[in-house]
C-alpha cells in the first residue's frame, strides 16, 4: 500500500495533520479539488485571530486571564444542553482546546515563527451576566501577517515533505466518494477536474476530465463547512434564529460548499448539531469582489449606534461587538435581513477594521510604518475605499440627506427622519454628564479602561449630532455566512463516529467539518478567534493520534 493516509482538503487543518505525519515519516496523499493557487484555504483570507489565555501580550496590557476564567467563559457562551448525545465529546473537545489555548498554542505556534500583533482585541464582549456569553477580557490575538502567516508554516511543513517525497499533492481532485470494504474506509474516488488559471479564492470550473480512485490505510477528511452554500445553510438554519434570510452574502469563497459532510456521512459518519451556525451580522457587499457575493464584515468598536431596519434602535445588549447571535437572532425577528449602523467620522477612524488578510495589507504586509498610520486622523485606505466605492455606505453632512440616502438604498422606504433623530438626540443627551442610563454609552466608556481599546480601538464619547464630529455616516448591514459550528462528530483521537458512537474504521476528521472538534466545540455561539485555532488542535490532535496508530500496525 503506498499511501500510509488520505487526507482530504488542503485547508489549514489538512495542512497541520499533513504536516504532523509527514514529520514523523508517514505517506500522506494530500487532496483538493481547488487549483494550486488556493492551497491554504479559506484561512489564508482570515484577519488571522487566535483565542489565547494568559498569554504574554495580555500580561503586558495589564490584563488577568487564567484558564478557570477561560472555561467559565466557553461554558457560559457555548450554553452545552445535549451533553448525553451530540455535545459529548464536544464538550471534551472543548475543556482540551481551552487548556491548549492556556498552556500549550502560543509557544507551540511561536516556536514555528508564528508572532502577534501586541495590542489583544476583545471580541463577543458579552453584555449579559459573568457566567452567560462572552469574553470577560480580550483575547483575540492577531498573527503578525493576518491569514497568510498562520497557514505558512504549516504549508512550509507540507512543502518540504513534498520535496523529500513523503508527500503526494493532487490539486483538481474532487472526492467523490469514500471506498469501503467490509465496513473499512480504505479510500476515496471522484472526478478529476480541468486544469484551472483561477486565481486564489476565485470560482474555478467543475467541468469532469477523468476520475480517480485511491487506497491507503487511513482516511481524513479536514474539506471544511457550508458557508458559500446558501441552499443547505437555510436547509439547516434553527428555527430559534427566526426565518432564514432571503438573501446573504458570502464571507467565504465558493468552495466552501460542505459536499463532503454528505459524502461522510454516506459512509457511516454522524452528523450532529446541524442547527448550529455562526453568521456574522455586520457584512458590506465588496466593491471589489473576489468569490460570488463576496461580502466583508466590519470589526466594529462598540460606539456605532445599530438600528434595524425599520429605524428602531436595538435594545442592550445588542451593541456592536457584544453578541453576534443575539444580535442576528433580533434582526430577523423584525422581518428584514439588513440593519444599520449610524456613526461619525471620528468613530469610522478608530473603531472600523475590516476582516480579511486583503482588507488589511498593514498588519498583511507586516509593515509597522504602515500600521503607525492607523493612529492619523480619518479611516484606514481600505475603509475609505468602501467608503467612496461601496453601496452600502452613505456620508453626509446633514441627518436629513443622510436618512433619505438609505431609504433610497434599500427602497423600501422604512426611514423616518424625526424618529431617527430623537433617538440620536437622546442618546447625545447622555454625554453631558459622566454618569448615563444608556447601557451603550457605559459600555463605551468601560471600554476605554482597557488600554488597549483607548489608543486603538475605541472612539473617545461625543455628541454625533454635533457637525464637528462629522460628516456623519451610515453602513448598511447585510449578513453574511460565515463558519459551521455542528459537524462530523469525533472522539479526541479524530475518529468519525457512527450512529451508535463507534468509531467508522479507517476515517478521521479534523476542523470546520468537525465543528472545529467533536461535532460541536463551540456549542451556539463562539468567543471569537478560535475558528483558525480550532482547525489547527483538531489537524494536529488527529494526525498526531494518526502517527500513533500507524507506529502500533
Amino acid at each position: 500500500m503506498e499511501w500510509d493516509v488520505i487526507v482530504v482538503g488542503a485547508g489549514l487543518a489538512g495542512l497541520v495533520a499533513t504536516a504532523e505525519l509527514a514529520d514523523a515519516g508517514k505517506k500522506v496523499l494530500l487532496l483538493d479539488q481547488e487549483p494550486e493557487a488556493s492551497f491554504g484555504g479559506q484561512a489564508w483570507w482570515s484577519f488571522g485571530g487566535l483565542f489565547l489565555v494568559d498569554s504574554p501580550e495580555q500580561k503586558r496590557l495589564g490584563i488577568q486571564d487564567s484558564y478557570e476564567l477561560a472555561w467559565q467563559d466557553w461554558l457560559g457562551t457555548a450554553g452545552f444542553d445535549r451533553e448525553e448525545d451530540q455535545d459529548y465529546w464536544a464538550l471534551k473537545w472543548a475543556e482540551a482546546y481551552v487548556r491548549f489555548a492556556t498552556e500549550e498554542k502560543r509557544d507551540w505556534l511561536h516556536a514555528q515563527g508564528v508572532r502577534f500583533f501586541p495590542v489583544v482585541g476583545w471580541a463577543e464582549r458579552g453584555g449579559y451576566l459573568a457566567d452567560g456569553h462572552g469574553n470577560s477580557v480580550p483575547r483575540f490575538h492577531i498573527v503578525w501577517g493576518t491569514g497568510p502567516a498562520i497557514v505558512k508554516p504549516f504549508e512550509t511543513r507540507v512543502r518540504a515533505a513534498m520535496s523529500k517525497g513523503n508527500v503526494e499533492y493532487k490539486p483538481r481532485h474532487q472526492v467523490d466518494e469514500l471506498v469501503m470494504d467490509n465496513g473499512k474506509v480504505i479510500g476515496v474516488s471522484g472526478s478529476l477536474l480541468t486544469p484551472s488559471s483561477a486565481g486564489r479564492g476565485e470560482p474555478s470550473p467543475r467541468d469532469v476530465v477523468g476520475h480517480f480512485q485511491y487506497v491507503a490505510k487511513y482516511v481524513m477528511v479536514t474539506s471544511g463547512g457550508i458557508g458559500a452554500n446558501h441552499e443547505l445553510v437555510r436547509e439547516n438554519w434553527p428555527s430559534r434564529l427566526g426565518e432564514p434570510p432571503k438573501r446573504m452574502i458570502s464571507g467565504v469563497p465558493e468552495h466552501v460548499d460542505g459536499r463532503m459532510l454528505a459524502i461522510t456521512e454516506k459512509a457511516g459518519g454522524r452528523l450532529v448539531n446541524k442547527d448550529r451556525m455562526w453568521h456574522y451580522t455586520e457584512g458590506i457587499k465588496n466593491w471589489n469582489p473576489i468569490w460570488p457575493l463576496h461580502g466583508i464584515r466590519i470589526l466594529p468598536g462598540p460606539s456605532s449606534i445599530w438600528l434595524d431596519a425599520t429605524g428602531q434602535r436595538f435594545s442592550a445588549p445588542n451593541f456592536p461587538g457584544f453578541d453576534t447571535l443575539g444580535t442576528l437572532e433580533a434582526i430577523q425577528r423584525t422581518g428584514y435581513d439588513y440593519s444599520w449602523f449610524i456613526l461619525t467620522e471620528k468613530i469610522i477612524e478608530k473603531e472600523f477594521a475590516l476582516s480579511g488578510s486583503e482588507q488589511n495589507p498593514d498588519l498583511t504586509g507586516k509593515s509597522i510604518k504602515q500600521v503607525l498610520k492607523r493612529i492619523l486622523p480619518g479611516p484606514t485606505a481600505p475603509v475609505k475605499a468602501f467608503m467612496e466605492n461601496g453601496e452600502d455606505f452613505i456620508v453626509s453632512n446633514n441627518l436629513s440627506d443622510l436618512v433619505d440616502g438609505m431609504n433610497k438604498i434599500t427602497g423600501d422606504n422604512l426611514l423616518n427622519l424625526e424618529h431617527i433623530e430623537n433617538q440620536l438626540l437622546a442618546r447625545d443627551r447622555e454625554m453631558d454628564n459622566k454618569f448615563t442610563k444608556d447601557l451603550q454609552v457605559t459600555a463605551l466608556r468601560g471600554a476605554r479602561n482597557y488600554i488597549g481599546d483607548k489608543l486603538i480601538r475605541v472612539a473617545s464619547p461625543h455628541k454625533l449630532l454635533d457637525p464637528k464630529n462629522g460628516p456623519l455616516i451610515a453602513v448598511r448591514l447585510n449578513i453574511v455566512t460565515r463558519k459551521t459550528l455542528g459537524g462530523l462528530q469525533t472522539d479526541l483521537d479524530g475518529r468519525v463516529l457512527n450512529d451508535k458512537g463507534l468509531a467508522v474504521p479507517g476515517l478521521y476528521a479534523a476542523g470546520e467539518v468537525t465543528g472545529f472538534g467533536g461535532g460541536g466545540v463551540h456549542g451556539y455561539r463562539s468567543l471569537e478567534g478560535t475558528f483558525l485555532g480550532g482547525c489547527i488542535f483538531t489537524g494536529r490532535e488527529a494526525g498526531r493520534a494518526l502517527v500513533r496508530s500507524l507506529n502500533q500496525t
